[in-house]
């Protein structure tokens, strides 16, 4: 508290026009191209009772020439090489999703039509004729998949073996294939 009495007194009321007085320059003017910092210069009004009272310490300061590396938030180019691979990998997964899009509309197409067979009350054994086309031309599609590496070989098993499954059923269930023929067969 008593500093801040202190404070009221007259070198304290002056001490706006005696900031006035501070410039930035140094006694000698350097150019806009010099490295070092200038430092601090006072004019004479002001005394060196104030600021050695504690109230205010300024002392002549000591700036070195820092020398930095400035990191930009950019993300930084890409090397040729990743950048072709970034389009081969696009034009492959834009490839391999239509050929897996045509395997999964080949397959319900023939899962369709076996669902309506097994539906129809009076279906003939001819009738699966075109069914057999139509798993012939999925089969084909998801062998070339396999070929090509879109699909893996066991996936492609598995989906073939799938569409076998499900003819089958339908054949049992219409009494144009009689499993016991193969079960003799595999007791013997």
């Amino acid at each position: 508290m008593a500093a801040a009495l202190h404070c009221l007194s007259s070198s304290c009321l002056a001490l706006p026009s005696k900031f006035g007085n501070l410039s930035l320059n140094g006694p000698s003017t350097s150019s806009a191209s010099s490295h070092h910092f200038p430092s601090l210069s006072f004019s004479a009004n002001l005394s060196h009772d104030f600021f050695s009272k504690g109230f205010l310490n300024l002392g002549p300061v000591q700036r070195s020439v820092r020398r930095s590396v400035v990191c930009d938030a950019a993300p930084t180019k890409k090397p040729d090489s990743a950048e072709k691979r970034a389009r081969q990998a696009e034009k492959k997964r834009i490839y391999n999703k239509s050929r897996k899009s045509e395997i999964k509309t080949r397959m319900k197409k023939v899962l369709e039509a076996l669902d309506m067979l097994k539906k129809k009350p009076d279906a003939q054994a001819e009738e699966v004729l075109s069914i057999e086309k139509l798993i012939g031309e999925a089969y084909s599609i998801i062998d070339k998949a396999v070929k090509v590496g879109t699909l893996h070989r066991n996936t492609g098993a598995r989906r073939k073996s799938r569409l076998a499954r499900r003819k089958k059923a339908v054949e049992i269930q219409k009494g144009w294939y009689t499993p016991a023929d193969s079960e003799k067969a595999h007791s013997e």
